[in-house]
């Protein structure tokens, strides 16, 4: 009988690893993570490998590893080539990190499969942004090509004459120019597909964003035609089949009057996702680690059609008086308040329209000035 429990790694010790641990011990695995620090807020729910430390080095992680997976879209496609290069799969594989970690090739990737998404043009210059304006038009939006997150890495260009200033704002380096795509509101969907190619997809969606940052999310979004879900799901049958990506796969889109218009794309559990911990029979993070252990996955059915997510950003607030609202979930992650730091979120479980309602205005402290 093959073995249901693994030594996994987990690059990065960050909130997600520290989801993805609760979710996976319950199922009898054991975890480690390669961070910058033990006193990351995974650090206390495995062994902590080390960027500094002389025993616990990478080279020791691979030792103990059976799998390895990772948090994030910027991490090192030389550091998961070499895991892989000693004999331990990585999960989800290199493909997907090269083509997510790189927005020209992300968007290149949408084209190659018919996915709809906003005009580009990739530039390396104040003369080649210039060229490429003149193709793309304005409004636009110049982003850097790698690293960019929350809203980091951005400017809005409102006529041409903003070029040298989007240039300078994004520190003269290598960007992608975009289409302004109107939109009538921000979706996301999460995938997941196994070892087997057996997927599962949770529903649709609505983000709220501010400054940037994720605020709010409502889950299931209203008023989706199933049609509309179908093409979501049908793009994330793609992506996934093309990439042979392996756990959560994450696609932010745009809402227009002609249909969905893809905007990125995370090869990982995402915030838009924390929803299902207590919204949906199966997590993200629970079905990431079924994933990639080949265990079959789970429902994504959601328990309630009025869940909500809050994020908890800066400092942590009035938790006790979330805590007494019925319905309402808090996961903190152990972090230091920070302006604009990720400090934990708030799941709203709710029975009908009107309590999700009034659950949330009582959470109005918790989002910015006019929710």
């Amino acid at each position: 009988m093959t073995p249901i429990t693994h030594n996994i790694g987990i690059l990065g010790a960050g909130q997600l690893g520290r989801m993805l641990a609760m979710a996976g011990y319950p199922l009898g695995q054991k975890f480690g993570f390669y961070g910058f620090s033990k006193d990351e807020p995974s650090a206390l729910l495995g062994h902590m490998f080390t960027h500094e430390d002389e025993t616990d080095t990478l080279e020791a992680l691979i030792d103990w590893a059976e799998i390895v997976t990772y948090e994030s879209e910027n991490t090192d496609l030389a550091v998961v080539r070499r895991i892989e290069a000693a004999g331990v799969p990585v999960y989800p594989g290199p493909d997907s990190l090269y083509y997510s970690q790189h927005r020209g090739r992300e968007k290149s990737l949408f084209r190659e499969l018919d996915i709809p998404t906003a005009s580009f043009e990739v530039v390396d210059s104040l003369e080649a942004l210039q060229r490429a304006i003149k193709v793309i038009g304005t409004p636009s939006i110049l982003k850097t090509t790698t690293e960019g997150y929350d809203g980091k890495g951005q400017y809005r260009l409102q006529s041409p004459a903003d070029a040298e200033a989007a240039w300078q704002a994004i520190g003269e380096r290598e960007a992608i120019l975009e289409g302004f795509v109107a939109f009538r509101r921000e979706l996301s969907i999460i995938a997941v597909r196994g070892k087997d190619g057996e997927m599962v997809f949770y529903p649709l969606v609505e983000n709220q964003h501010h400054k940037g940052i994720l605020r709010l999310t409502l889950a299931p979004a209203e008023a989706i035609d199933p049609a509309i879900q179908q093409a979501a799901q049908d793009y994330m049958r793609r992506l996934m089949t093309r990439l042979d990506h392996v756990g959560v796969l994450t696609l932010e889109l745009f809402e227009t009057d002609v249909g969905l218009v893809a905007n990125e794309m995370a090869p990982r559990v995402h915030n838009s996702g924390h929803w299902t911990i207590e919204g949906a029979q199966t997590s993200q993070f629970e079905n990431h680690i079924r994933a990639i252990t080949g265990l079959p996955l789970g429902s994504t059915q959601p328990l309630t059609s009025w869940c909500a997510m809050v994020n908890i950003i800066g400092e942590t607030g009035h938790i006790k008086d979330a805590l007494r609202l019925p319905g309402v979930h808090v996961h903190l992650y152990d972090k230091t308040e920070r302006p604009g730091r990720k400090l934990g979120h708030l799941n709203v479980v709710a029975h009908s329209a009107w309590a999700r309602e009034q659950a949330l205005a009582a959470l109005a402290p918790f989002l910015p000035a006019g929710g």
